[in-house]
C-alpha cells in the first residue's frame, strides 16, 4: 500500500514539534511501589516531541500564545503545553529553552525541543528541508555540554545554574519519533516501510536513554506517540486514506500503534535490564485518541477541525495559523483563531489546543495510563509492578 500525499510540498513539516526530556530533582528511588510524593523542586528539561517546542528558526506569532500568555510564547499552541502543566503541578515556574540567550535562568529548567526534531538523523534540514538540525543525539550532546559548563560557571551566573546534584536526582521525559514516522509518509514510503523503520528509530531512542543513565539519570518518563492519523494535516494530505469511525486516517494510526507497541517492549527490557532505574512508559495515544473518538463526552467539539487555519474540509491547507495572505479576489485576510479554542482539540492542523494538552496531562498524571501504573508525582520510585 502506497501512501500518496495530494502536494509534495512538505514545509509544514517545519513546524512540527521536537522531541523532550525533562529532568527534575526528585528523591532517591525506592525498591518498592512508591508511597511518598517525589520531591521535585527543581526542573530540567531536555529534548521532546510534538508537544513541547522550543523553536529555534521561525518563531510562532500571534494568535500563538493568545489563551494563557497573550502573546507569542515560542510554543506552537494557543497557550501552555503538557510540559507546562507538569511544571504546574510541582508549583515550579516555566522552564526555559536550552538554546535561550540573555541571561535566561536555568536553574529550574532547561528544554532542548525544537520544533521539526527526529530522532534519527533527518534527510532534509530547515531551511531547505522540513526538519531540525537538532535531532536526539545532538539534544543530548547539548544536554552534556550543560551539564559541564554548569559545572564551571561561577561568580553570580553560577545561581541561574542547576545544582551538580540534580542531574542524578532527576526525572526525564521523553515525547518524540512522530517526525520519524512521518518521514517516510511523506516520502510516499509503503505503510510495510514505514514499519520497518520503527525497530531502527526505537534503538536509537534506547542508545539515548542508556547514555542519560551513564550520565547518571535513574527516572525516565517516556510517552508512547499520539494518533498522527486524526491531525488536519495528515487528513488534508492524504485525503485518500481509509478513514475510521473517529473519521482518522486509519493506517497511519496503525503505524502509531505498531510503533508504541515495539516501544512499549523496548522499555520493558531496560526495566529488566537496569534494576536501579524506573522506567514509566505513558500512553497518550489513548488519551489523544479518546478526544477525537468521543469529544462531546469531555467537552470538545469538531476534534478533526483546526482551530487556527485556512482552507479545505480541515481548515488546514491553504494558509497557516498567523499567515496574512490575499485571496484571488484581492482581500488579504489574517488567518486567525478560531471563536472557541477552549473546546477545541487541534489548534494549527498540527498541534494540540492548550485545553487537549491540560486533557492529557490530567489523564496521564494519576498513573492510570502508565506501565507500571505509577502517579506522575511518584515517577522518581522505582517498582517491580508492572502491566
Amino acid at each position: 500500500m502506497e501512501l500518496i500525499p495530494l502536494t509534495n510540498k512538505v514545509s509544514t513539516l517545519s513546524h512540527l514539534s521536537a522531541s523532550l526530556v525533562i529532568l527534575a530533582s526528585a528523591t532517591l528511588l525506592s525498591p518498592t511501589p512508591a508511597s511518598k510524593r517525589c520531591d521535585f523542586q527543581r526542573s530540567l528539561t531536555g529534548d521532546s516531541n510534538y508537544d513541547l517546542v522550543a523553536y529555534c528558526f521561525y518563531p510562532p506569532n500571534l494568535p500563538y500564545g493568545q489563551t494563557y500568555f497573550h502573546m507569542p510564547a515560542g510554543r506552537f499552541c494557543d497557550g501552555r503545553l503538557i510540559i507546562d502543566f507538569v511544571a504546574n503541578s510541582f508549583n515550579l515556574p516555566f522552564l526555559s529553552a536550552y538554546l535561550n540567550a540573555l541571561g535566561t535562568n536555568f536553574t529550574n529548567g532547561a528544554n532542548y525541543a525544537t520544533a521539526g526534531a527526529t530522532i534519527r538523523l533527518p534527510t532534509s534540514i530547515i531551511p531547505n528541508g522540513g526538519f531540525s538540525p537538532f535531532y536526539l543525539d545532538v539534544q543530548f550532546e547539548q544536554f552534556q555540554q550543560f551539564k559541564q559548563r554548569s559545572r564551571m560557571i561561577g561568580g553570580v551566573f553560577a545561581t541561574l545554574m542547576p545544582k551538580e546534584e540534580y542531574f542524578s536526582q532527576a526525572l526525564y521525559t521523553f515525547d518524540i519519533s512522530q517526525n520519524d514516522l512521518e518521514a517516510g509518509f511523506f516520502a510516499n514510503q509503503s505503510v510495510d516501510q514505514v514499519n520497518a523503520s520503527v525497530p531502527n528509530i526505537i534503538d536509537r531512542l534506547v542508545t539515548n536513554v542508556k547514555n542519560i543513565y551513564k550520565e547518571g539519570g535513574r527516572s525516565f518518563w517516556i510517552h508512547n506517540i499520539g494518533p498522527i492519523g486524526c491531525l488536519p494535516y495528515i487528513l488534508t494530505n492524504f485525503a485518500s486514506a481509509e478513514k475510521d469511525t473517529a473519521g482518522c486516517a486509519k493506517a497511519y494510526n496503525e503505524v502509531c500503534q505498531y510503533f508504541n507497541f515495539k516501544l512499549k517492549e523496548a522499555f520493558t527490557k531496560l526495566r529488566q535490564q537496569f534494576s536501579s532505574a524506573s522506567f514509566t512508559y505513558v500512553d497518550v495515544y489513548s488519551i489523544k485518541y479518546s478526544l477525537f473518538q468521543e469529544p462531546k463526552k469531555y467537552g470538545f467539539e469538531l476534534p478533526l477541525i483546526s482551530c487556527c487555519g485556512y482552507g479545505g474540509k480541515y481548515n488546514f491547507g491553504i494558509a497557516e495559523c498567523g499567515e496574512t495572505i490575499v485571496l484571488e479576489n484581492g482581500t488579504r485576510i489574517f488567518v486567525g483563531s478560531c471563536d472557541h479554542p477552549s473546546v477545541r482539540v487541534n489548534w494549527d492542523g498540527i498541534h494540540y489546543t492548550e485545553a487537549a494538552n491540560k486533557f492529557v496531562l490530567d489523564k496521564i498524571s494519576t498513573g492510570a495510563f502508565s506501565s507500571p501504573p505509577i502517579p506522575l508525582e511518584m515517577a522518581c520510585h522505582r517498582t517491580f509492578l508492572d502491566i
